[in-house]
């Protein structure tokens, strides 16, 4: 096993998430809510009424999980990708196939949900409840709100929307390691075995960006059925959240909150593979 693989995405994920929460909150927002018309209406709503904190609501929980979901994806992506090359008898040395890093890169999206999930749906919750004057906030925090869905909506209630979150990370993580692999195989130069650091930087945030473009509707699906019955509005399922939404306010819905996810996506996945190549290299120097 590539455990330096799982380390690594591990130490990128934390840093990752830490750059881009403030963003990811504000995506949310406009994902699940109807009063804000457009991102900088969002940021100046959530400052005017719950200060800066507002953009860091329910982060603990992300960050404590995070290593963990992050590890699962690096490392699954790359001992599915070793296994893949094997068995296609080539050597070390030979370029991976473009369909195996797809195919790792969508294994590696699907095996991390087990773990997303939970931490996913309470960080949805936290950042969509608002602390306005005439309002009394419904969770007191990450672990009370964690608790408060497993009672009042059974262990179940944890994975609400995974269906979506599946559909989201396997083709997203896909097109985010596809990406990645294939700038740093353009750029690489062909006297050096791994990319230069601008080279790791620009393809970091383009498959960061990309990424965000192939799953941005099913992230919108996912934050509405994480929100259902809390938010006013109930969805009996994907399938019926999926037309509603779509009937309701066109198909352009399912792009909403895409500009800042590419916004937020190339510094955060830029900050992510730099992390991630640094501690691959010094790890894999040492042993």
């Amino acid at each position: 096993m590539h455990l330096a693989d799982f380390v690594a995405g591990s130490v990128g994920g934390a840093f990752g998430v830490a750059v881009g929460y403030p963003l990811d909150t504000v995506k949310v927002r406009i994902q699940t809510q109807t009063r804000d018309s457009g991102v900088w209406e969002c940021v100046r709503r959530t400052c005017r009424t719950e200060g800066v904190r507002g953009f860091y609501r329910g982060m603990s929980m992300p960050l404590s999980t995070v290593s963990i979901s992050s590890s699962l994806v690096f490392g699954t992506y790359r001992n599915v990708l070793h296994h893949l090359h094997e068995l296609r008898h080539r050597s070390a040395a030979d370029p991976h196939h473009k369909a195996d890093l797809f195919v790792s890169g969508f294994a590696g999206g699907v095996a991390q949900v087990l773990v997303m999930s939970p931490a996913d749906i309470v960080k949805v919750r936290l950042q969509c409840q608002t602390e306005l004057p005439d309002s009394r906030p419904k969770y007191r925090g990450p672990v009370h709100c964690l608790l408060s869905i497993a009672r009042d909506e059974g262990l179940l209630g944890l994975y609400k929307g995974s269906a979506a979150l599946v559909l989201r990370d396997g083709p997203s993580f896909a097109t985010y390691f596809l990406t990645y692999n294939s700038i740093c195989d353009s750029l690489r130069s062909t006297d050096s075995g791994q990319p230069g650091w601008p080279v790791v930087l620009l393809a970091g945030g383009v498959s960061g960006m990309c990424g965000w473009a192939v799953g941005t509707p099913m992230d919108v699906i996912k934050a509405r059925l994480q929100v259902s019955g809390v938010s006013g509005r109930r969805y009996r399922g994907f399938f019926h959240c999926l037309s509603h939404s779509v009937r309701s306010e066109g198909a352009a819905v399912l792009f909403r909150g895409l500009t800042v996810n590419c916004i937020r996506a190339f510094p955060v996945n830029m900050s992510v593979f730099a992390m991630y190549e640094l501690v691959v290299r010094f790890l894999r120097s040492e042993s």
